[in-house]
Formats: C-alpha cells, sequence, structure tokens
C-alpha cells in the first residue's frame, strides 16, 4: 500500500527537521557576517530566513524526538540527535541576534535554554540510558557541548543589551578602559597586512565608541592614575586627525568592532572561558565520533546511521572553525596584550606563531572560491540613499510609471513601489567622501560640548558675518523650525538654485562641478533618509509634511501641465525597476529642471502662513540667496555639510547601532568621528 504524505511525515519527521536545522547553521556560518557590509535584499533574506528556521527547526524537531513512531531501537539512534538540537539552538559564533531587539529578548532564550536542555536531557534518559556504554558516552560529550554553546549565546545576548554594557563599563577603573598594544609587536603582522595597524587602533580607543553609544561616563577618582591614559589617547586621537583617511579607516574599524558586540559572540567567546569551550568542542565532538563508530549498529537504518554521521562531521569542521577563527581574531591579539600572564604572551605574540596563524587565517578568505569567507572583512557598505523630491515628483508625470504606481497602491505596496522606484543606493562618491572624512577638521572650528552634542544648531553655519554678510537673518523666517522640515525646504531650495547657478554659468570648471555633484549628494541623501529611515534622523518624522509636499508639487504639474515626452514604455519602467540599486544619476532630467523652473517662478501660490508653505519657503530662500552677492555653491556646500553633522550628531545612538546589522550608515561614521573629538576635548 502507497505511503500518504501524513504517513511520510510521520515517519520522517525527525530527519527532516534535523537535516534542516544543520542546514540552517550551515547558512548562517556562510552568511552571516556579509550583513555587516551589505544591505542587499537579496543576500539578506537566505540569512534571515535562516535565522528564523533555525530556532523554529531545532525546537520542534525536539519535540519529534519525544513522539517518534519508529521501533525501539531506532529510536535510540534517533534519541543521540537531541543534544546536536542543543548544539544547533546555541548557533554560530559571527551571529547571535538578526536585531538589535533581539538582544533585549535575553531572558526569554534563556528560558528557553532551561527548557530545552531538560527536554534534551529526559530524551536521553529515556532512550539512551541502558543503549551501551559507548553511545551513552558519546551522547553525553554532544550534551555537554550542546548546552554550553546555547548558554554562551544566551550570556552574548545579555552582554550585547544596552543597560548591560553600560554596566559592564562603569566596572571598569579608568585607567583599565584604553586598551594598550605592545610596540614590539606591531612588525609582526603590519608590514604586510595594510589593515591590521588600523585594526589595532580601533582595538585601542573601542572603548570610546562602546561608551558613545550607551551614553555611559566614566567616574573621575582623584588617586587614579587617570592623567597618563588620558594624555596618552588624546595624543593618538590627535595624531588620527592629522591623518583624515586614516581616522576614517580606524572609524569604520570601531564600528566593526561594536558589530560584534551587538550581534556576535564576541563578548564571551574572546573571554578565557569562550577559548576555553572552543578548544574543549572540537575535542568532545571528535571523541564522540570515535564512540559512536566503536558503537554497535545492528538495527539501526542505513539512512539514519548516515544522517549521524553527517551530523557528527559537521558539527567537528564547524566548531574548529569556530576555534580556529576565534583564536587568529585580532580580539585574541587584545586579550593577549592584555594578559597578565607574561610568559603565554611572549609564547604567541613575540614567537610569531599568532602573526603566523592571522596571516594564514587572511590568506584563505581572500583565496575562498567565491569570496564567501570574504565577509569576514570589517569595511562597512560604503553606500548612501538617494532620493530626490523634484525628480520623484517628476516622475509621476510619466503615464506608465504612474498606472504602475496606483496598481501597487491598491495592492496596499505604494510606498514600496515608491521607495523601491523612485530611491536608491549608491556607492559614495570620492568627492563625497573626502567631504565626509574632512569633517574632523571643519567640526574643530566648532564647539562640542560636554555631551558631545554640537552647541549650534542646524544651518547656523551660515551665520557668519564675514562670509555671508545679513543673510542668515534674511533666511532665518523661512529656515524652518524642526529639522525634518529644514530637509523638506532646503531639499527643494538647493535644487532651484543649482538650477538658476547652472544656467547662469554655462561654462563651469571641473572643481566647482565636484561640489555641485557633493551637494547634490549630500541633499539626496538626507531626503533619502527622512523618506525611507527617518529613525536614522533627530526629530519627530513628519511624514504628513512630506506627503502634503509631495501633492503640492503634484498640482503644480497638473497646472502647468508638465508631460514627459514621449513617454516611457512599459518594458523601460519594469527596467528602470529592475535596474541595479546604485544605479543613479546625480544630473538633474530636463524634466526635473523644468518642474524647477516652475517652482521658482511661482506667483501668488501662497503665503508664509498658509496651510503648508514649504514650497513658498523653498521659492524665497532660493531668491535671496540668488540676488545675494555669495557665491551659490560654497553656502550650499557648508550647509549641507552642517546638515550631515548635525543629523549624525543627534541622531539617537540605538539608531545607529541599529543600522550597523543592515551595512551601516555614513551618519554612523560621522558621529563617531564626533564623538572622538569630544574625547579629545574632554
Amino acid at each position: 500500500m502507497a505511503e500518504g504524505p501524513m504517513d511520510f511525515w510521520i515517519n520522517w519527521a525527525s530527519q527532516i527537521g534535523v537535516l534542516v536545522s544543520l542546514g540552517c547553521q550551515i547558512t548562517l556560518h556562510l552568511l552571516a557576517n556579509l550583513r555587516r557590509r551589505s544591505s542587499s535584499i537579496g543576500l539578506r533574506f537566505p540569512l534571515w530566513l535562516a535565522y528564523q528556521l533555525s530556532d523554529l527547526t531545532a525546537t520542534y524537531a525536539a519535540g519529534q524526538l519525544l513522539y517518534s513512531s519508529s521501533t525501539p531501537q531506532d529510536h535510540q539512534l534517533i534519541a543521540y540527535w537531541a543534544p546536536f538540537l542543543l548544539l544547533h539552538l546555541g548557533g554560530p559564533d559571527n551571529i547571535t541576534a538578526y536585531a538589535l531587539e533581539d538582544n533585549k529578548l535575553w531572558t526569554r532564550h534563556l528560558l528557553s535554554l532551561v527548557l530545552q536542555v531538560l527536554g534534551a536531557g529526559y530524551v536521553l534518559y529515556k532512550h539512551i540510558t541502558g543503549s551501551g556504554l559507548f553511545l551513552m558516552l558519546a551522547a553525553i560529550l554532544i550534551f555537554l557541548v550542546g548546552f554550553a554553546k546555547y548558554a554562551e549565546r544566551t550570556c552574548a545576548l545579555w552582554l550585547a543589551n544596552f543597560s548591560s554594557l553600560q554596566s559592564s563599563l562603569k566596572v571598569l577603573a579608568r585607567n583599565q578602559h584604553h586598551q594598550h598594544f605592545y610596540i614590539e609587536h606591531q612588525d609582526w603582522y603590519c608590514n604586510d597586512l595594510e589593515d591590521e595597524l588600523v585594526l589595532q587602533r580601533a582595538h585601542s580607543l573601542f572603548h570610546i565608541c562602546k561608551r558613545g553609544i550607551v551614553d555611559s561616563v566614566i567616574e573621575v577618582d582623584s588617586d587614579s592614575p587617570a592623567t597618563e591614559v588620558d594624555s596618552e589617547e588624546k595624543k593618538i586621537i590627535g595624531d588620527l586627525r592629522g591623518d583624515i583617511k586614516f581616522m576614517w579607516s580606524v572609524m569604520e574599524m570601531e564600528l566593526s568592532l561594536l558589530y560584534d558586540i551587538l550581534y556576535t559572540k564576541a563578548s564571551v567567546a574572546h573571554s578565557w572561558v569562550g577559548y576555553c569551550i572552543r578548544v574543549i568542542s572540537p575535542l568532545a565532538i571528535a571523541a564522540s565520533l570515535v564512540l559512536f563508530q566503536l558503537s554497535i549498529k545492528d538495527g539501526y537504518s542505513r539512512l539514519d546511521i548516515d544522517i549521524t554521521y553527517t551530523l557528527l562531521g559537521s558539527a567537528l569542521v564547524l566548531e574548529t572553525k569556530s576555534l580556529v577563527g576565534a583564536l587568529g581574531s585580532s580580539w585574541a591579539l587584545a586579550l593577549l596584550c592584555a594578559t597578565r600572564w607574561d610568559w603565554l604572551r611572549h609564547s604567541a605574540l613575540c614567537s610569531g606563531r599568532w602573526h603566523r596563524l592571522r596571516s594564514l587565517l587572511i590568506s584563505l578568505r581572500r583565496s575562498w572560491p567565491g569570496k564567501i569567507m570574504t565577509g569576514t572583512s570589517r569595511k562597512w557598505s560604503g553606500t548612501m540613499g538617494q532620493h530626490n523630491m523634484l525628480r520623484f515628483r517628476a516622475g509621476q508625470v510619466d503615464p506608465m510609471s504612474r498606472r504602475l504606481g496606483n496598481l501597487f497602491k491598491m495592492l496596499g505596496c505604494g510606498d514600496w513601489w515608491n521607495r523601491r522606484y523612485y530611491s536608491c543606493s549608491i556607492v559614495v562618491p570620492k568627492k563625497v567622501m573626502e567631504r565626509a572624512q574632512a569633517l574632523s577638521e571643519w567640526v574643530s572650528r566648532r564647539d562640542v560640548n560636554t555631551m558631545g552634542l554640537l552647541r549650534d544648531m542646524w544651518g547656523e553655519s551660515l551665520d557668519d558675518e564675514e562670509r555671508y554678510p545679513g543673510l542668515f537673518k534674511k533666511l532665518k523666517e523661512y529656515h524652518g523650525v524642526d529639522f525634518h522640515e529644514s530637509i523638506i525646504i532646503w531639499h527643494i531650495a538647493t535644487d532651484l538654485i543649482l538650477a538658476a547657478w547652472e544656467e547662469k554659468e554655462k561654462r563651469a570648471d571641473l572643481e566647482e562641478m565636484d561640489r555641485v555633484e557633493i551637494i547634490r549628494a549630500l541633499s539626496n541623501y538626507l531626503m533619502f533618509l527622512l523618506v525611507n529611515r527617518p529613525y536614522m534622523l533627530p526629530g519627530l518624522p513628519q511624514n504628513w509634511l512630506y506627503q502634503q509636499t509631495c501633492n503640492n508639487l503634484d498640482g503644480i504639474c497638473r497646472k502647468n501641465q508638465l508631460a514627459s515626452s514621449p513617454g516611457d514604455s512599459f518594458c523601460t519602467v519594469l527596467k528602470k525597476f529592475f535596474r541595479r540599486h546604485r544605479h543613479w544619476d546625480l544630473k538633474p532630467s530636463m524634466l526635473e529642471k523644468e518642474l524647477a523652473d516652475l517652482v521658482l517662478n511661482l506667483k501668488d501660490y501662497g503665503r508664509p502662513g498658509s496651510k503648508n508653505p514649504r514650497l513658498i519657503y523653498a521659492q524665497m530662500i532660493a531668491k535671496i540667496v540668488i540676488e545675494a552677492k555669495v557665491h551659490e555653491v560654497s553656502l550650499l556646500l557648508v550647509l549641507w555639510t552642517d546638515f550631515l553633522a548635525y543629523a549624525a550628531n543627534r541622531c539617537s545612538r540605538e539608531s545607529h547601532a541599529r543600522k550597523l546589522s543592515s551595512g551601516g550608515e555614513l551618519t554612523t561614521i560621522v558621529w563617531l568621528i564626533l564623538e572622538h573629538i569630544r574625547q579629545s576635548k574632554e
């Protein structure tokens, strides 16, 4: 009689469950590090799916073992899989939390740990006891390893919570925050690996990043020898500010270390207990493999035996990878430099053993097929979002784009369509990167208070009577009372000013065009954050204000019968929709220029006291700047640099930490630079 689907599932649910659980673990091992430098949905979706399924399948499979309908002898072998599911619940070292909120649920994981350990223990007691000495010892070894790994994951989630991080920083003495790296060890690994010195410097200053992200203050003890440590830190930061590119790289590395603390097992794995677990785990699994090989297997199905060997072999490979990766990590170097055991430091560092292991690991990552292992790179995504309001609303003029937009709106996906079709992420242009890097020098001319906040409000850099006499007073009325409102007003005004400037300056030099590119990129970037990631900006989101401004722009397009000619075809629209997400032309289209000209020449559109005066504010700002005897491009460059610094500095620290799990954000690196500047002023 043929076996039905339900019978098939009843008979094979345990086998399917453990194999799916194993597959999720392998996926997490291979892909988890990719998200530190990528926000691509194509890469993140399989990782998200594996993360969600890893706990679900392991828990479900563990429950199936209690109610398996296999024969008693087969059940003994299947019960041997229960500790492996406990090991899978512990997860790999390179991911504990998928989102920052997962760290807040550490109590739930603690309860799950207790229940899962009791369940696995019951399965072993019920089915493994009396099944043979070798099989029983093999199961106990895996059970102990699984318990240790799962407890380690729960502890890592607890330590990654902001309150726990803050408490851990308070208990350290002031002179213990700065990590000292012995200069005699640098030559061992910096000659051939250019990023290693940068990473070492990031470790030495990492406490500034940790203190900044949780707003922790070190208690000053008059008896503590803090003067020497503080002066050394200030000297290091001063040296960094002398080389802005090097400082930028150090900030990138510090944020990658923060990612390790918040989203991986780094805080637990790179401790003496963690290293002991990693040394013992592969040895215990290898011993379990030998014991299983020696056990009597008569009566077991061939498939179940193969699955058992697959679980043992995979666990051995993954735990060995975990051990080697932990020993070759820069976190291990930090631990060795801080240890009081001089013999260990001399044996590992002065002899060059650690350096050779580190070099070997980096060589393997660089040469791995498909470059999967290069996911361990500590660089951020290097991209910035772009959204332009005039381009967005001018795009609504195209009949085909409008029809598809209305279709997605009817399906409840209108906002998703707009974000995907009219917003984009680009590789940060070189000139924009240089401008952001130079913020360490630009901001140094301004005051940073003891809380690490810029004293001036956004846009107040224009209040410079020498460069812009009387201009700020004229603009203040139209500047906006909220940061989100100011972004909308100045974003539109920037397009109006640049459109008029380009019409006047037919032959601008190359340097001037580079500045215009920086202005457009920063203006579009701040608008992208406002529309797509409002949590990355200070203040309350003003979506209604943005939407109302879009409606007003649509009204202008309809009133003036703005139309695209000849209009995009269905295939062209789809091609734009499925384009690579990093294709974005910063130069405005003819339709955008036409819309900008219409807004600039509006008459009797509204008064400052009207319901939504953002367009008239933008128009007034543009006219004031154009008529003033100032250099428009220089003014806008200063303004948007000011906006970028303010957005980075006043964004909530939790938002900066949350964005690290999806490639990072340009404003986060800028925030960290300002945090180090504050440290150097204390």
